[in-house]
């Protein structure tokens, strides 16, 4: 979706609303959401930073002889969570240079890929390639309306299907059986590329070990033992997920790349993208853009945490939109191949790819508040249920399931 402006975004944010509806989606549901809001900016005094904290997961890795700071960083990690339901991080074991390799890679898959051959729909496109206008968000109209003018979405209402593209490829150990072998498929390997496999196995487990790393340290926070989601990590269907977006089709300013969503899984991990674009919403329903330094890595909390700590942890809401920043980026790249006498009109070099991967609990354990969480208005809230099962009904809600149903408000 095009939009001419950020005021044409608020505008458009609430397309098809009258003041009745409002007051209905608020009286039927909505309001928890707005009571949560001002419980959270309540209690913490209005002393929300306006950046995401910054994780050192050097001093936790080496805790036996820094046992003070990796003890103020465990805390640092349940606290961001709680409070942003994001944080960015730096691993030692995950150089930018891998990022990098990563990337070029994937410039060139998605530049030269058709969209078919790679796709397999009828595995719920949860291996091989997803092409544009295939995934459409879940329609979180109701819940924007609620949110401050300036801080609504861009993404229409009701809102379109993203024109980004995905690749998934499956990262980590198999379980022996499943009932769920949809989430579990063998992968789509593209014969043009024979490093493909080296390198997507490359980045993918390297931001799969600092996941598992971090989900560590948040357990110990959240006062779990630290094994606790780890254990349920094991033999999950995780999926190095890069998405493109090409900018030689999508490049207007106010194109939302990706509708605003929240993430499905436990938790979803970043590498540095070369355009600016990304977004998220903190708890307390303010917006904002986010920069992740060179070297750093950006985590998100997912559905399935949510899930776990009965709502303590919410899932992040977030979108990528193209914004001024990010086309200073796209012309600068374009003067280069200009200078270069190259025709700018069709760039390899202008498909935006973000490197995510999406770290999940494992299909067959079943989800249900844990520890001092389980309380029993969350186990209300959040009856048990098999993670295969809560990640099938997400995906039929956005459009790739195979029992896939429209969104309605």
């Amino acid at each position: 979706r095009h939009l001419a402006s950020p005021a044409s975004h608020r505008t458009m944010g609430l397309k098809g609303f009258t003041l009745p509806v409002l007051a209905a989606v608020a009286a039927a549901g909505g309001v928890i959401f707005a009571n949560q809001v001002a419980s959270v900016a309540a209690a913490t005094d209005n002393k929300l930073v306006d950046t995401i904290p910054m994780i050192d997961m050097s001093a936790y890795l080496d805790r036996e002889n820094r046992p003070e700071e990796a003890a103020a960083e465990v805390a640092k990690v349940a606290d961001s969570l709680h409070r942003f339901g994001a944080l960015v991080i730096k691993d030692p074991r995950v150089e930018e240079q891998s990022n990098t390799v990563f990337i070029d890679m994937l410039e060139k898959y998605f530049y030269n890929s058709d969209g078919k051959r790679d796709a397999r729909p009828e595995m719920h496109y949860q291996v091989g390639v997803t092409p544009e206008n295939t995934e459409r968000p879940r329609n979180h109209c109701h819940r924007s309306a609620l949110l401050d003018e300036k801080e609504r979405p861009y993404t229409g209402c009701p809102p379109d299907a993203d024109p980004k593209w995905r690749f998934f490829w499956r990262i980590g150990s198999k379980p022996k059986t499943s009932k769920y072998p949809q989430l579990n498929a063998d992968p789509v390997i593209p014969e043009e590329i024979p490093e493909w496999s080296d390198t997507m196995d490359m980045w993918g487990t390297k931001m799969l070990t600092a996941l598992h790393t971090l989900a560590g340290m948040a357990a110990e926070g959240l006062d779990l033992p630290s094994n606790t989601f780890q254990d349920m990590m094991q033999d999950a269907p995780h999926l190095l997920a890069p998405t493109g977006s090409d900018f030689n089709k999508y490049g207007a300013n106010g194109t939302v790349l990706a509708g605003y969503h929240y993430d499905l899984n436990f938790l979803t991990i970043h590498g540095k993208s070369r355009f600016p674009g990304l977004y998220v919403w903190l708890r307390d329903g303010r917006r904002m853009p986010v920069k992740v330094p060179p070297g750093h890595l950006i985590v998100q909390a997912g559905k399935q945490i949510e899930y776990l700590t009965g709502g303590y942890i919410m899932c992040g809401f977030h979108e990528v939109v193209v914004n001024e920043a990010t086309m200073a980026v796209i012309d600068k790249k374009k003067a280069a191949a200009a200078a270069e006498g190259r025709d700018t009109s069709n760039l390899q070099e202008l498909w935006r790819v973000s490197s995510t991967l999406f770290g999940h609990i494992a299909s067959d354990q079943v989800l249900k508040p844990m520890g001092r969480f389980a309380t029993p208005e969350a186990l209300a809230e959040f009856p048990p249920v098999e993670t295969g099962q809560q990640v099938q009904n997400e995906l039929n809600a956005i459009n790739l399931g195979a029992d896939s149903e429209k969104n309605e408000l």
